[in-house]
């Protein structure tokens, strides 16, 4: 009996990575990334915290995994971390799709729907009056609920603001601007950002552009948003704007602006084209409304400029983790940082942690490691004084690779030999970014999930998030560097899945 005890501990003992394995039914399906169960997903859109739920819309197409007429989807989280898929919010209708734009909570019941009503507030898109090409296709329109999203009514007098004429006139983000008691909408139109006011969220003014000369403007300028950070005592806001394409590593991405609001106008002061994210897969990044001091961002994890043929299936996209937003001074430049929010603390299990460690050519972690998913969290910091690289890879020889050039002063994520690479001419590639920070050691932190790595360096100064499709998990660790460095602390976490 004892025997046949022994040999079924073995036999548990030896299943358990398979077992494991299991939890990852779908090939490259993320695990604590929000993804539609099925379907195609772009823009996050609507995202607002209400009475303990954080509700996340989203561009969804429920009929193929390629891009179709716009709807919203829904999600709802207690902690932004695991998600739950609700039922489509809104769907297309005579005015056209539900493209993208924001949520309020009417906490002063200004619309008049009922106080506390979760008001949406999006861009209609007529595809008949884009064919027939008068520049007049897309308006905003409102919708509200008045159960907390289960369920939606459009607005009888939509839209609420008519096209004046511009092409790209879309994305609306819409925050309550307390000095004047009125709501301020940020609006995209078409290669700058128009302002309105409102009282009451259906008669809308025009207050004021920015961005003609400044920023990037390699494409068509999409989804802003619009929020004020205290930093040093002082209140600066903060003007994102995603560009596609005419991003720094090509393709989409999100530029941002640091400066002033007075209600009208927004003035810029920095002179010089600041990105939030220099990885390819982080569009469309916004802010959650009515999070308090918080402030916290979440972007759309992929490219246009293979969105559409990535080799997901049922589904196509998904989000980046949700970041808490800070600001930072280096020299007399002024920077916005993000790093993970606190809350994806709660996916960390198994783990190991090492101080002062000589590494001359190559430190494997795998034996130490001992993560058969991919999925993992690791913090560390390195001295800056010569190159290092940290290596994700696989049995069957794929990797990717994230490091720090020296000489260069940049960091990098390169996926180039990452696995699945031939659905698209320029996804395999290596990505630059440049370090801003001036300190002597290099603070860390990489975020793996199944498909995805999101790095977070200088304490949120330089972020860079890069999707990737490997044959198998990246189950092996590594650091490298040729010239010999000290890596002075490393804490290592697996991460469990939050999929349901």
């Amino acid at each position: 009996m004892k025997k046949i005890i022994i040999c079924l501990l073995l036999i548990c003992a030896l299943a358990r990575p398979f077992l494991m394995a299991q939890d990852f039914q779908e090939k490259y399906r993320p695990q604590f990334h929000f993804t539609p169960k099925a379907n195609w997903m772009n823009d996050p859109n609507g995202m607002v915290y209400l009475n303990g739920t954080y509700h996340l819309f989203y561009q969804y197409y429920p009929n193929d995994k390629i891009w179709g007429p716009m709807h919203w989807g829904h999600a709802t989280s207690s902690d932004m971390i695991s998600w739950k898929e609700q039922p489509i919010a809104l769907y297309p209708d005579s005015l056209g799709y539900i493209f993208s734009g924001s949520a309020v909570v009417d906490k002063n019941n200004t619309a008049g729907f009922g106080k506390d009503a979760l008001i949406a507030i999006f861009t209609h898109h007529d595809p008949v009056l884009e064919q027939q090409k008068t520049g007049k296709h897309e308006s905003q329109s409102i919708a509200y609920s008045l159960d907390e999203g289960k369920s939606w009514t459009k607005y009888k007098g939509n839209p609420v603001i008519k096209n004046p004429g511009i092409s790209d006139f879309r994305d609306p983000k819409v925050r309550w601007f307390e000095p004047q008691k009125k709501w301020v909408m940020t609006l995209a139109t078409k290669d700058r950002i128009t302002f309105y006011s409102s009282a009451d969220l259906k008669s809308w003014m025009r207050e004021s552009d920015f961005g003609v000369n400044e920023g990037g403007h390699g494409g068509v300028w999409e989804c802003p948003d619009l929020f004020p950070i205290k930093h040093e005592g002082k209140e600066i806001w903060v003007l994102i704007v995603n560009i596609n394409p005419g991003g720094p590593n090509k393709g989409s991405a999100g530029q941002y602006f640091l400066g002033n609001f007075d209600g009208k106008t927004f003035t810029s002061n920095s002179k010089e084209t600041k990105w939030l994210d220099y990885g390819t897969d982080n569009y469309a990044a916004v802010t959650f409304a009515n999070t308090g001091d918080r402030t916290i961002l979440m972007g759309w994890m992929s490219n246009w400029q293979y969105a559409n043929q990535v080799p997901t299936d049922p589904w196509r996209s998904a989000n980046t983790i949700a970041r808490q937003l800070g600001l930072k001074t280096v020299g007399k430049e002024l920077y916005l940082t993000s790093v993970p929010v606190q809350e994806l603390d709660v996916l960390n299990t198994t783990g190991f942690s090492l101080k002062k460690v000589k590494v001359k050519g190559q430190l494997d972690l795998t034996d130490k490691t001992k993560n058969n998913t991919g999925l993992f969290r690791l913090d560390l910091t390195m001295e800056s004084r010569t190159d290092f690289s940290i290596v994700l890879s696989n049995q069957q020889g794929n990797e990717v690779i994230v490091g720090y050039d020296k000489a260069a002063n940049q960091f990098y994520i390169d996926r180039s030999k990452s696995g699945n690479l031939g659905f698209e001419k320029g996804f395999a590639a290596k990505h630059v970014a440049p370090r801003f920070s001036q300190a002597s050691n290099i603070p860390l932190t990489l975020i793996a999930d199944a498909a995805s790595i999101e790095l977070f360096a200088d304490n949120g100064l330089t972020v860079m998030t890069d999707i990737f499709f490997p044959e198998n998990p990246m189950s092996k660790l590594s650091v490298k560097s040729v010239s010999g460095i000290t890596v002075d602390s490393l804490k290592y976490a697996v991460l469990k899945s939050a999929v349901k």
